[in-house]
């Protein structure tokens, strides 16, 4: 298949990166980026190079995206009942896309937060999309967004919990997911990248990857959970005074076995 070919859409294979605002999506996207095989938006003029700013198929406007607020909104949860689950739909994201990406890739990677709430939505449109969903420590995320939002720092980390819990019943109804934390990136980068290109199918890049500043680090006054609170965030291997278990499994689907147990290898995790 020619360039010209690719161009239009025809050998594109998308993987989507979404998480809450502050969580890492853009550092994971940049690195996926890095894959070879892999392609992604660079100095487009929209914030953080969101291919949600860059589409006309999918509304997107001031009350979209909200920081610490879209995650729990109702409209923005789009699943296949979504009356934008149409053929012009996928036809109109991908045309809108299409001169932001390198025309010699395979993948397109497309980061956005919103992602989040529209897995179901995008897995209809473009089947054989694959998804990656980025976490951080709720009590780090709650001081990182405070200067965004007017809210009490504990509706902030209730906002992180109710988000992934949802986000958690999504990922049952999709075939090829992982789930990231930030802190796993940032603490062995090479080895999260080779499990993303695993997950991907792709060659694993060697020695791509920098050593990264742990950001949690610039937050020693963050808020603590409570009780109740860390109850359900060790759900996803996080205590309270910024604890990371480093034992938890990184949640992985795929309907191809070997894919998924070499990304399971690599990332060290399991079957979700």
């Amino acid at each position: 298949m020619d360039t010209e070919q690719m161009s239009r859409g025809h050998a594109h294979r998308y993987v989507f990166v979404g998480g809450l605002h502050r969580s890492g999506t853009s550092l994971i996207a940049r690195d996926i980026g890095s894959i070879p095989g892999v392609g992604a938006i660079t100095q487009a003029p929209v914030p953080e190079n969101e291919g949600a700013y860059l589409q006309g198929a999918i509304p997107h406007h001031a009350r979209s995206g909200i920081p610490m607020h879209f995650a729990t909104d109702s409209e923005q949860h789009m699943t296949e009942d979504h009356p934008l689950n149409t053929w012009d739909t996928r036809q109109r994201l991908m045309a809108d896309w299409d001169p932001w990406f390198p025309p010699d890739c395979v993948w397109r990677v497309e980061k956005s937060p919103v992602n989040l709430t529209r897995m179901r939505l995008l897995q209809q449109l473009f089947p054989m999309a694959h998804f990656v969903v980025v976490l951080r420590h709720p009590e780090a995320v709650a001081a990182a967004v405070a200067k965004w939002v007017d809210k009490p720092t504990t509706e902030l980390i209730d906002h992180w919990l109710d988000a992934y819990a949802q986000a958690e019943q999504d990922l049952t109804y999709l075939h090829a997911v992982v789930v990231l934390r930030y802190e796993d990136l940032v603490r062995d980068p090479d080895r999260t990248l080779a499990g993303i290109a695993a997950f991907l199918d792709c060659p694993v890049p060697l020695g791509l990857t920098e050593p990264m500043k742990n950001g949690n680090a610039d937050y020693p006054d963050a808020a603590i959970m409570s009780d109740v609170q860390a109850v359900k965030a060790a759900k996803w291997g996080y205590g309270t005074n910024g604890k990371v278990d480093q034992a938890w499994r990184m949640p992985v689907r795929h309907p191809l076995r070997h894919i998924r147990e070499g990304t399971e290898r690599l990332l060290k995790s399991n079957v979700y």
